[in-house]
């Protein structure tokens, strides 16, 4: 149900549209969005990756890339060394059991 007649109405409405704020943009606004959005702004990456690319970024710097390349190389003689140790293992306790075990229990 409306109370009002169309010209109070009409007034209300031209009151309102002059009481909404315009803002003015920056010059050139409409371009560097669209540059930004060509070039893909690393400000808007997810933040799972942000945390990715900060520990890469930081990785490929040469001194510490060096660092990473040492731990890496280490880590994997570690773990090398650690399993060709249960491999020797192994094979003592089989050759033992062979020595000693007769034919029907291997």
């Amino acid at each position: 149900m409306k109370t009002m007649n169309p010209p109070e109405d009409e007034k209300l409405h031209a009151l309102l549209r002059g009481a909404r704020p315009s803002p003015t943009l920056p010059p050139r606004f409409e371009e560097n969005v669209w540059r930004r959005i060509e070039r893909g702004n690393p400000q808007t990456a997810r933040g799972e990756t942000r945390w990715l690319m900060a520990v890469a970024g930081w990785l490929l710097r040469p001194r510490f890339a060096v660092a990473a390349a040492a731990i890496i190389v280490l880590a994997g003689l570690g773990l090398g060394w650690s399993s060709a140790q249960q491999q020797i293992h192994d094979q003592a306790q089989a050759r033992y059991l062979a020595a000693i075990a007769p034919n029907p229990l291997r």
